[in-house]
């Protein structure tokens, strides 16, 4: 069997709970504070809530344990453990292309993700000075100058990407392990001060009616695709990250329970995130349904008229930068594993060559909103008549690479890795729990990634 190719403690988690930290921190990412509150108040709340579950335990979690599992088997980046995996078992070498699907597209995702995390840096001094104005039109003149000005916005860029190269290029033990070790308890109280923040100053009924009142008449096929693609999405599978994280993970530690718990504080946070966001906006009389805005202008305008709103306002914004910070180090780690497994380079080499590329990439992102808001590269096919390069990157990462990199992650696991490999990592409580999971895996997550993809696309 492929084993990882080095017990040192340079490729090794020090222990269970710091692997899941970092897991969580990696899967907890910006859409977790925005996205999915608002999804579930438009979707029925609690009705949502039990569909979307479903749709993590079904779907979600199954993928999850396989890429984890590729990752500790094969104990290289994702490119080379997917191989080695496939070797194994008496494949395919080509079955690589599971691999690097996903450090391809977290790499993607890297480039343009620094960009909007940026934001949340400038937007912390911002909400300190109480954001110069306390109207919705004078906050929201705010943004639009922010994403006008290239200038600041490549500033705040170049810092958000050195800052999580710095950590990457550190090391696992040196730099992930420290920085995850403070920042997602440092996250998870500020997140609790929030909600206290929330409870006090703003109007918990309504924030807990839009969240958790259960109308399952807004339930139909295209809220159910919403819920399995939020699951899909919002645990950070398929791009790799998960695949380089387990590969650090020691045979002694659970994966089965281990992806449990990743997926179920993920939820938990989000559902958290919500508690903290609907309260301050309905107590402002402000609307809910701003996706993004929601962050940059909607609730800045409630922190600038809400008393202690500057202190508040920079916790919030601060609370965002270490939830994107964690994510985006882990995003980076595949390819930075790689040059070490392939080009034998080091952390520091691997960040300054590959960090400098997506920072070149994440350029095309900052000018997509001002200097090239109006280029439209592939304007002659009419479903990208009006896409930025910041939009077809998103597109590729999100309707493309991701779902076929989750379609082919339960594939390979399911149908090409050995069932006695299987069994000898991974500790299901019983045979009948072990089946369950492979007819998921072989079945049912495939299955429905591919229903959500097909979805999107037309």
């Amino acid at each position: 069997m492929a084993l990882p190719a080095s017990s040192d403690s340079a490729h090794t988690w020090s222990s269970e709970v710091v692997f899941i930290l970092a897991a969580i921190g990696a899967a907890v990412g910006l859409g977790n504070i925005w996205k999915f509150p608002y999804v579930v108040g438009v979707s029925g709340g609690g009705a949502f809530v039990l569909i979307y579950l479903l749709c993590v335990a079904v779907i979600a979690v199954p993928i999850l344990i396989g890429e984890l599992l590729i990752g500790r088997m094969g104990g290289h980046s994702p490119p080379v453990a997917t191989r080695m995996v496939a070797e194994d078992s008496g494949r395919s070498k080509h079955w690589s292309v599971v691999g690097w699907m996903g450090v391809i597209a977290g790499f993607l995702i890297a480039t343009y993700y620094s960009v909007i995390a940026g934001w949340t840096l400038a937007y912390i001094i911002k909400a300190a000075t109480g954001f110069g104005g306390t109207t919705m039109a004078e906050v929201a003149q705010q943004f639009e100058e922010l994403k006008q000005s290239p200038g600041t916005m490549t500033l705040w860029h170049t810092v958000f990407m050195i800052i999580a190269l710095a950590i990457v290029g550190r090391g696992l033990r040196g730099g992930i392990e420290r920085t995850v070790k403070v920042l997602m308890p440092a996250l998870f109280v500020m997140l609790l001060v929030m909600i206290g923040y929330a409870t006090v100053k703003g109007d918990l009924k309504a924030g807990l009616d839009f969240l958790f009142s259960t109308d399952f008449s807004k339930i139909n096929a295209d809220t159910v695709l919403d819920a399995i693609g939020q699951a899909f999405f919002s645990i950070g599978v398929a791009i790799g990250l998960m695949m380089a994280y387990g590969s650090y993970v020691p045979r002694e530690i659970s994966l089965t329970k281990a992806a449990v718990i990743i997926a179920g504080a993920d939820t938990l946070i989000a559902i958290l995130a919500g508690l903290m966001i609907f309260p301050i906006v309905f107590a402002n009389g402000l609307d809910p349904a701003e996706g993004p805005g929601l962050i940059f202008t909607t609730l800045p305008t409630a922190f600038a008229g809400m008393p202690g709103g500057e202190i508040f306002g920079a916790l919030f914004f601060l609370l965002l930068a270490f939830a994107g910070l964690t994510s985006i180090i882990a995003i980076i780690e595949p390819i930075i594993r790689y040059s070490e497994d392939k080009w034998g380079m080091s952390r520091v080499k691997g960040c300054l060559i590959f960090g400098s590329i997506g920072w070149a990439i994440g350029m095309l992102s900052v000018l997509s909103f001002n200097l090239w808001e109006n280029v439209r590269p592939l304007a002659v096919f009419e479903t990208f008549g009006a896409s930025t390069f910041f939009d077809l990157i998103v597109y590729a990462t999100d309707n493309l690479l991701m779902p076929l990199g989750g379609i082919f992650i339960a594939l390979f696991v399911g149908w090409r890795i050995k069932r006695e490999h299987l069994d000898s990592q991974l500790n299901f409580p019983s045979p009948a729990v072990a089946n369950t999971w492979l007819f998921l895996i072989r079945f049912v997550a495939p299955l429905a990634i591919l229903l959500v993809m097909i979805n999107t696309l037309i």
